[in-house]
């Protein structure tokens, strides 16, 4: 029987494609059928056979930013896709704070909601689902945005999105969102990723042992990431980490995510994550501090990658900060500068470089340190330990863009540490009023 051409969801009308690019559009049919594609920005036809097993793919290239163009695939019957944007995409991922939606009480929700409709921003949302094999599709559908689609979409991702309209100008922006809330990074790489590594699968067996699911390695992944792997984008933006509070192998963690995510994908892709806030933990430890700093030494294991801290935004009671709004534009202005690089001024807090010991004193160095200075007077957040390794708090000053620390009860120092508390919101910032990271010295 023939049977009719097919595409995958995450390919119909309304979608963004990547500008300037190589495209891959792919679906299924009879074994040995041509499948004749027209884009709608050149008219240029593209011809595939498809294979024994019934797939077929076509790589096609995209033209600078605009549209609506439509595109025509046609083998025994045909497909025509309509509304189709050249723009920037980008996918959403993580946890309930990338899924959080205006709809769920964000700041400043009426005002946001009322303004959203921009038929150059476009939402695809994956279901959430797990599965024990790598899924070929999904559900879902591409939508303008509007107030009614925008209230349910992730509102980091939506801001993200508003921001690089406004400095991209004329650019459609495509974002997909695919997150999760409660879930650890572990079950969003491939499952023989954590199987194949001692360490990562010790880690992920305990956090197996909580109540909260889907806990196994590769489950969200293959049914909410594999089935859009090799669709064309720009990066992604995550936000994830509370759900890994306790892990003491979270940077080893994410950098394994990342490089799958990368090797699936063919593609070294910019990966610009949020630090989790400042939050109370239950008992009396650090996890939450130690975590966070796990994501800042990221920064340093994986390429292209960047980090916004959010300690000023965040409510140390909420695990949940409501003010989405600086989060987005933070990791737009990150991918502003780094990844379009059009941005020049500072979108960074101040982050640890190194120290030196004079004496009795630190002389802490910083990037990202114009214009640093205490949000008061003095700064009650460093500590310093000697030999010993017992802190205790240091006086701090700030000499140019260095910071200088002493304390009477350490007379012979060796490491330092910042910030270093699960509820501890930084005090110290940059001229761009950017919280400094957390950090501790090895």
């Amino acid at each position: 029987m023939a049977a009719s051409v097919t595409l995958p969801n995450i390919f119909g009308d309304n979608m963004v494609l990547q500008r300037n690019s190589e495209v891959k559009i792919w679906g299924w049919a009879n074994s040995k059928e041509e499948i004749t594609l027209i884009s709608g920005w050149d008219n240029q036809k593209y011809q595939a056979t498809v294979n024994q097993q019934g797939q077929w793919e076509i790589a096609v290239k995209t033209p600078e930013a605009g549209g609506p163009y439509t595109i025509f695939i046609k083998g025994i019957e045909e497909i025509v896709l309509r509304n189709i944007l050249i723009g920037e995409v980008w996918v959403c991922a993580g946890q309930s704070n990338m899924e959080m939606s205006a709809s769920w009480g964000i700041d400043n929700e009426e005002e946001e909601v009322k303004n959203a409709t921009d038929a150059a921003i476009r939402f695809f949302n994956v279901p959430q689902l797990t599965a024990a094999k790598p899924q070929s599709a999904l559900l879902g559908k591409w939508t303008e945005s509007t107030p009614e689609t925008m209230k349910d979409f992730s509102a980091i991702g939506y801001f993200f999105a508003k921001r690089l309209r406004e400095d991209l100008k004329n650019v459609p922006i495509g974002l997909i969102s695919s997150n999760w809330g409660g879930t650890a990074a572990e079950i969003w790489m491939p499952e023989e990723i954590v199987q194949n590594d001692p360490v990562l699968a010790e880690n992920a067996r305990k956090f197996n042992e909580q109540e909260y699911e889907p806990r196994q390695p590769g489950r969200a992944y293959n049914a909410m990431i594999h089935p859009i792997v090799g669709f064309k984008i720009a990066g992604t933006i995550w936000y994830q980490g509370e759900s890994n509070v306790g892990s003491l192998v979270y940077d080893q963690t994410m950098a394994a995510l990342i490089d799958s995510w990368r090797e699936a994908w063919k593609d070294d892709f910019p990966f610009y994550y949020v630090q989790i806030a400042p939050y109370k933990t239950r008992g009396n430890n650090f996890f939450n501090v130690i975590l966070r700093d796990s994501q800042r030494k990221l920064l340093h294991k994986v390429p292209k990658t960047g980090m916004v801290v959010i300690s000023d935004v965040s409510n140390v009671k909420e695990i949940h900060p409501k003010d989405k709004k600086p989060v987005g534009i933070r990791l737009a202005n990150l991918a502003l500068a780094e990844t379009y690089k059009i941005k020049s001024n500072l979108v960074n807090g101040p982050l640890f470089k190194d120290f030196i010991v004079e004496e009795h004193k630190i002389i802490v160095s910083f990037d990202a340190a114009n214009g640093l200075h205490f949000k008061n007077e003095n700064s009650t957040q460093f500590e310093m330990a000697g030999a010993d390794g017992i802190f205790y708090s240091a006086e701090a000053s700030i000499l140019k863009d260095q910071v200088i620390l002493t304390s009477k009860k350490v007379l012979h120092p060796v490491k330092i540490r910042f910030a270093w508390g699960n509820t501890i919101q930084s005090d110290l910032l940059n001229e761009a009023n950017l919280p400094a990271s957390c950090f501790i010295t090895d």
